[in-house]
């Protein structure tokens, strides 16, 4: 479990930070229409906004370093 927590740590810190500006963004912004499909209920503002953040996340990651050089054979 330690190992993959440790494996799997951008993409973690990346939904749960986004969980949490979604959270933020309901409370703050919100809908008062009830129209938007979004921020209008709070799981579905915390849902797509976790997602936004994994993604992110992931696309950010810094990649794995080999040790060797690349571009020699």
């Amino acid at each position: 479990m330690k190992k993959w927590l440790l494996k799997n740590k951008w993409s973690i810190s990346g939904v749960t930070l986004g969980a949490l500006i979604g959270f933020i963004y309901y409370k703050q912004v919100g809908c008062g229409t009830g129209s938007c499909a979004i921020t209008s209920n709070p799981y579905m503002s915390i849902m797509y906004f976790a997602i936004m953040g994994g993604l992110a996340a992931g696309v950010i990651k810094p990649s794995k370093k080999t040790g060797k050089n690349q571009t020699e054979k």
